[in-house]
């Protein structure tokens, strides 16, 4: 049995039925090649794929050799090669400590470096005392070598007796209370702290400039002493109206206080005045 051009054509069989079994070992052989066909595309694409990555690869370690000078990893100096020293300078310190600040202490204890002048304004300046709320009118000062002519007592043989050089007075007064500072100036804090610890007796009061005579005439009243680098100083304190002093009198123990820490802090600051004059002072090689 055939038909036209292009159809399908079975040979001879058994009752003219196609023969099955040829036409499905066709079938199996056409699908056999077409898989190795696949196969081996698939072959030849890997192959060129592998091909462009090894070219790139070269391609890099061309260009990385290049940028080494021409050398590959292996050739590079290692860490311990490279120079350790640089051309920029290292900085240099002194071994030598800077000399400390000077003292103010060593100006006001020895008459050889304590060079500021020493009279009344320098020590008791202005025309009244302020410490706190609390205000203070100035009243007479002097100034004077002798200075056991300013004392009463036994205190006038102990001044000269340590080398007294002069005595600088000034009296404050508040509410009906007075009080003498005496600032004795030693050439030696040692003379200084020896006289306040042996002091007997005591600064005699100033009067004058509105303050009348006070602490005189066997008045009981309140006597200080103290020292502070080559300088003593002694304070009377008691009533203008000439009544004595005890202790449960606390305003002249106030007055007293008062002007014995501000003539503290006046020799303190001229101390810390010539030391700092001395820092900034400039030296010469």
């Amino acid at each position: 049995m055939s038909f036209g051009q292009g159809g399908p054509s079975w040979g001879p069989g058994e009752s003219g039925t196609p023969d099955w079994a040829a036409m499905a070992e066709q079938s199996a052989a056409r699908a056999r090649r077409k898989k190795w066909l696949m196969i081996g595309g698939g072959a030849l694409a890997t192959a060129a794929v592998g091909a462009i990555v090894a070219t790139a690869v070269i391609s890099t370690h061309k260009n990385d050799s290049a940028a080494s000078g021409g050398k590959d990893a292996s050739q590079l100096p290692s860490v311990t090669d490279l120079p350790s020293e640089t051309a920029q300078p290292e900085p240099s310190f002194s071994s030598v400590a800077p000399a400390p600040p000077p003292d103010p202490k060593d100006y006001i204890s020895d008459g050889k470096k304590d060079r500021a002048p020493i009279n009344a304004d320098a020590f008791f300046p202005g025309k009244q005392l302020k410490m706190g709320d609390r205000v203070y009118a100035k009243g007479p000062t002097d100034r004077t070598t002798k200075c056991a002519a300013t004392t009463q007592g036994a205190l006038g043989s102990i001044l000269a007796n340590n080398g007294c050089d002069q005595v600088i007075r000034a009296t404050y007064s508040r509410d009906g209370v007075a009080v003498t500072v005496g600032l004795a100036v030693f050439g030696t804090e040692a003379q200084a702290k020896k006289a306040a610890q042996q002091a007997d007796g005591g600064i005699a009061s100033l009067s004058g400039s509105g303050v009348p005579t006070f602490c005189r005439a066997g008045a009981v009243c309140r006597r200080t002493a103290n020292s502070y680098g080559r300088y003593a100083y002694f304070t009377v304190g008691g009533f203008i109206s000439g009544r004595n002093v005890t202790k449960a009198d606390k305003n002249v123990f106030a007055v007293g206080d008062d002007l014995t820490n501000f003539t503290f802090r006046q020799i303190r600051h001229r101390g810390e005045v010539q030391a700092s004059a001395a820092a900034t002072a400039p030296t010469t090689a």
